[in-house]
């Protein structure tokens, strides 16, 4: 018998236990890698190929919109290489379950500020040629089965056209892609010059926000001051700040999801820790005869020790790596589920070898105090007590 076959059957001599034990630790680590990239991609994930751009929105509530003349005025200020208007247009395609984002974009800028976003000069030319036409993420495409020329009819359930109808329809011009690793979101991109001769005449020339990409040397904080400096005594005064910035206040507004995530985790793993540990210390106390047989027969104290900690680090090392192992195969319908709410949803090698760790760090301290006792089974006194 090898120290491979001690090790299994020592830890599934109590099969439901052991199983139930492998549970939880799949759970806890699924639930970190799951938590890991939902605070990677709030926080910003991967840059945008170095690009710098500034978001401009309402000072005081970024529901509300700000006049589309700023937008030009934003063009003269010193810094900024381009400007697109956006604004977020809501409303769902045949069915109210479905969601992917839908933008209202200036059509000859929104490419030059989000370099990132590949498209094709032929599509760009039928995107310029029909007001209707609308070019979409190609994973959008893919998912309903477009195709270029295609109508599209959209539901809207914010803003109602000027005729009191709120169905609205589209021309597909064609897609553009991103990189796997971009954080920009996957969008339906609509003209706004079509949104806004369409659009009730109650929120006509409105934008909701502004994105500005800078010039290469431009200082960030300098053009921030200036614009906002420029409609600070204006009904609609404005608040600008960098892409990063922008991301992680969206995060803030929902509460500091670092801080969140940590005392989920902690929580978790405290109670994985009591119940690892108490399972190992139970599993051990039933073998104390067994091991002390195992030294009559010239087993080595080191021996036996080391066995009860790999045994402890078999299991914890098994349980993370299966749970890690699950969130990867679910990451990608969880990521297409949440891409429109997070953008870059994505589980990495890097949150896996964390894991991993922990989960070393959990079976050496689980084991620490087995392994220990191991050491020091006085033999005549384990055999008297086990009868």
């Amino acid at each position: 018998m090898n120290s491979l076959t001690l090790i299994t059957t020592n830890l599934w001599r109590k099969p439901t236990r052991t199983s139930l034990t492998l549970i939880s630790l799949i759970i806890a680590f699924l639930l970190f890698m799951l938590l890991r990239g939902i605070t990677t991609a709030i926080s910003g994930g991967v840059d945008s190929e170095g690009v710098q751009r500034l978001i401009v929105d309402a000072k005081y509530s970024m529901t509300d919109n700000l006049p589309l003349a700023y937008v030009h005025a934003m063009r003269e200020v010193p810094g900024v290489a381009e400007v697109t208007q956006m604004v977020w247009f809501g409303g769902y395609y045949q069915d109210p379950k479905t969601s992917f984002t839908k933008i209202p974009v200036d059509h000859t800028r929104y490419f030059d500020v989000f370099p990132e976003a590949r498209v094709d000069v032929e599509v760009l030319k039928r995107f310029s040629e029909s007001k209707r036409a609308v070019v979409v993420h190609e994973s959008i495409v893919a998912a309903y089965g477009w195709s270029v020329g295609e109508v599209i009819p959209i539901r809207g359930d914010i803003w109602p056209k000027a005729d009191g109808s709120w169905d609205w329809e589209f021309l597909l011009a064609g897609s553009y892609a991103t990189s796997e690793n971009s954080r920009l979101p996957k969008m339906f991109l609509m003209r706004h010059d079509y949104f806004n001769e369409s659009v009730a005449d109650g929120v006509k020339n409105q934008i909701g926000w502004a994105v500005i990409r800078l010039k290469s040397n431009a200082n960030p904080q300098s053009v921030i001051g200036a614009i906002d400096g420029l409609f600070e005594n204006s009904s609609d005064p404005t608040k600008s700040l960098t892409e990063d910035a922008y991301i992680q206040e969206m995060a803030n507004e929902i509460g500091n999801i670092s801080l969140i995530a940590s005392a989920i985790l902690s929580a978790v793993f405290f109670t994985i820790v009591l119940l690892t540990a108490n399972v190992v210390l139970l599993a051990f106390r039933e073998r104390v005869p067994e091991l002390a047989t195992m030294k009559t027969l010239g087993f080595r104290d080191s021996f036996l020790s080391w066995l009860v900690m790999i045994e402890s680090l078999t299991l914890c090392l098994t349980g993370a790596a299966m749970g890690v192992a699950i969130g990867f195969l679910l990451e990608p319908q969880i990521k297409t589920n949440l891409e429109t709410v997070l953008g870059n949803f994505e589980m990495t090698w890097i949150h896996a070898s964390q894991a991993m760790t922990i989960a070393a760090a959990l079976g050496l301290a689980v084991g620490a105090l087995p392994a220990i006792q191991a050491k020091q089974i006085q033999i005549a006194q384990a055999m008297r007590e086990s009868g």
